[in-house]
């Protein structure tokens, strides 16, 4: 488990996938103000991690991409704990290795087809954020964002300019 969070109101949860090495300043800006961040893979760059730590703490999984010496120590999958909330990341969905609603996960976020997604299956929220980084084919570029109160998740995927 890589991060454990409780609190009062509301918690935000950054959600960002697919940077490919670049790091858009209106990704910064959408993700400002979170209390927490969840980078799906295929980051590109070290220096990436160094600049969402410094807006929040940050899981990270590493993506099929993310092969040079600096990602090596970082896992292909992570949970996160927001109160009552059980988060699961992984960059590829099809490589998912449990059982979401039998682990008790809430929450699945991955990364990979650089498509914005947001579906509900079996009581777990599947959140794929697209891709922040470079544009691929005329998919948009895309961030998202998770909303726990209690027990209660929303989702909603923010479309960069």
């Amino acid at each position: 488990m890589s991060t454990t969070c409780s609190g009062v109101g509301p918690i935000r949860v950054g959600l960002i996938s697919d940077t490919h090495g670049l790091l858009r300043p209106e990704a910064v800006a959408a993700l400002q103000g979170c209390n927490f961040i969840v980078h799906g893979g295929d980051i590109g760059d070290a220096g990436i991690l160094d600049a969402l730590r410094a807006i929040a703490p940050l899981t990270v999984v590493r993506g099929n991409n993310d092969r040079e010496a600096w990602a090596s120590g970082i896992a292909e999958t992570e949970f996160l704990q927001i109160g009552s909330v059980l988060v699961y990341a992984i960059h590829d969905l099809l490589q998912i290795d449990i059982d979401p609603d039998g682990a008790e996960v809430r929450v699945v976020v991955s990364g990979h087809s650089h498509k914005p997604q947001i579906k509900e299956r079996g009581g777990v929220l599947y959140v794929n954020p697209g891709s922040a980084g470079p544009r691929r084919f005329k998919l948009p570029i895309s961030v998202a964002e998770l909303e726990v109160a209690g027990a209660k998740v929303t989702a909603r995927i923010i479309e960069l300019a």
